[in-house]
């Protein structure tokens, strides 16, 4: 079987139950799964595949829980820069509807191969406009050339403008036949094994695009094979207002009353919830993919994750899309998600009558308040995995998936920053990896993807992109 040795790194973050960070470390793999990890000296001499790891640090494959790789082809669209969510939608229902299986595929490879040289191993992604001949084979076929762990959706959309939804009626599908191919994907490629490369998830794509009837079949479809569920939900006040007008309950109540709220169910954004719901989704088991660069262009509002992490709801990262972003750097994200949990702490009222105001001296921090680096990366990995179900990624020990990524510390961006080089990860700048192993085999070495050659990927991509615009 095909053996790895990763060597010499001068930091190594396992994520394990005690959180060790090892000097002069390494790990050992077998058929893309862990052996030993530890001090270089106690590792194996040699294997299949040695990477020297001296003057990097290394950190667990980062886990991506909400994507939408298709809006690669519709990064800074124009009409859609300057709006919150539902115009912005407005503006670009009908560009993705447009996306055929080649810009399909070339948006895949360009959003996973951004992904990986940010140091991501592990990508979910909710692509919900199936037209055009787009379907969910050819990502899940560019995610295996390129060599990436893939969480593809079935999503959806049933709801057009003509019975009250948002997506125009020429972007939706019929109800029956998004059963029938949902039930078809998962037949074709889910994999629930240990180490498991591809895995299928069904996700209605939100309250305002699809029916009750439609979220209360995938709902029972996932349940029968096992496989988890996924929406868009408390995104913004424009959907809260909907499902009150529409069903006359807040957007969590309303899903509850579908079935949609239990271990096998985590929601994108989930950010305008109170203290209530945040109690209703720990007792149910439901997570949430927290999306900080994107609820920040779409001025959506900032999700309460560290009210999520005290109540022991599984809250993991997601980058969201790549037309709302506009980039796929989860390393990023990372950072972000620290910076806007701090900005959100500081725009608490403080206990009393009065309303926002900044924290001050007279209002200081307390305990377990502040969003600490240690804390983002435990969203961005074991976070992640949680999220998503699977106990064989997220961090670096025996037993699991050999998914992780490399930084160089010798650097301008760390320099004067190495006095704690772990936190130095995301107070600094976000830095590309220097390499990406997944599954035990390197997708990124020495900052470029050698999986495949992505120039003419690029160039594939930007043409269909062009035509998105000229249509």
């Amino acid at each position: 079987m095909p053996s790895l040795l990763a060597r010499n790194a001068d930091v190594l973050v396992t994520m394990d139950g005690a959180r060790r960070e090892l000097r002069n470390a390494g790990l050992y793999a077998e058929d893309g799964i862990i052996k030993q990890v530890g001090p270089t000296a106690e590792l194996p001499a040699t294997a299949d595949t040695v990477i020297d790891l001296g003057g990097q640090i290394v950190l667990p494959g980062f886990v991506n829980t909400h994507h939408h790789l298709n809006q690669t082809l519709t990064r800074n669209f124009p009409g859609a820069q300057n709006n919150n969510l539902f115009p912005w939608l407005k503006a670009l229902y009908r560009a993705w509807a447009r996306t055929d299986a080649e810009g399909s595929r070339a948006s895949t490879l360009i959003g996973l191969a951004e992904l990986v040289q940010s140091g991501c191993t592990t990508v979910f992604d909710h692509t919900y406009v199936f037209k055009n001949g787009n379907n969910v084979d050819c990502q899940i076929e560019a995610a295996r050339e390129l060599g990436v762990r893939f969480h593809a959706s079935r999503g959806s959309m049933s709801l057009g403008e003509s019975n009250g939804g948002l997506p125009p009626d020429d972007c939706v599908e019929d109800e029956d036949f998004i059963l029938a191919d949902s039930q078809r994907v998962i037949e074709r490629y889910h994999d629930a094994s240990v180490g498991s490369m591809t895995q299928v998830v069904l996700a209605p794509c939100s309250p305002f695009s699809v029916t009750a009837n439609l979220l209360k079949e995938s709902a029972a479809l996932a349940r029968h094979y096992k496989v988890k569920l996924h929406t868009h939900l408390c995104e913004t006040l424009d959907e809260e207002r909907y499902t009150l007008e529409r069903f006359g309950l807040r957007p969590v109540d309303w899903m509850e009353t579908l079935g949609w709220l239990g271990e096998d169910v985590w929601f994108a954004h989930a950010i305008h919830v109170d203290d209530a719901e945040i109690a209703k989704f720990a007792a149910t088991g439901c997570g949430a993919a927290h999306c900080p660069c994107s609820n920040m262009r779409l001025g959506s509002g900032i999700a309460p994750v560290k009210k999520y992490m005290a109540a022991g709801v599984k809250v993991g990262l997601g980058v969201d899309g790549s037309a709302s972003n506009d980039s796929s750097n989860i390393l990023m994200e990372a950072r972000q998600a620290m910076l806007l949990a701090r900005l959100r702490l500081g725009l608490l009222p403080p206990e009393g009558p009065r309303k926002y105001m900044f924290l001050s001296q007279s209002h200081p921090v307390r305990a377990g308040e502040w969003m600490t680096a240690r804390e983002a990366l435990e969203l961005a990995t074991i976070g992640g995995a949680r999220v998503l179900g699977r106990s064989d990624i997220g961090s670096l020990e025996p037993g699991k998936c050999a998914d992780f990524f490399s930084l160089d510390l010798d650097t301008v961006a760390y320099a004067g920053g190495l006095h704690d080089p772990v936190a130095a990860v995301l107070f600094c700048a976000p830095q590309q990896a220097r390499h990406t192993v997944i599954n035990g085999k390197p997708v990124v070495r020495d900052g470029e993807i050698v999986t495949m050659d992505m120039k003419p990927v690029i160039a594939m991509h930007n043409r269909c992109a062009a035509n998105l615009l000229e249509d």
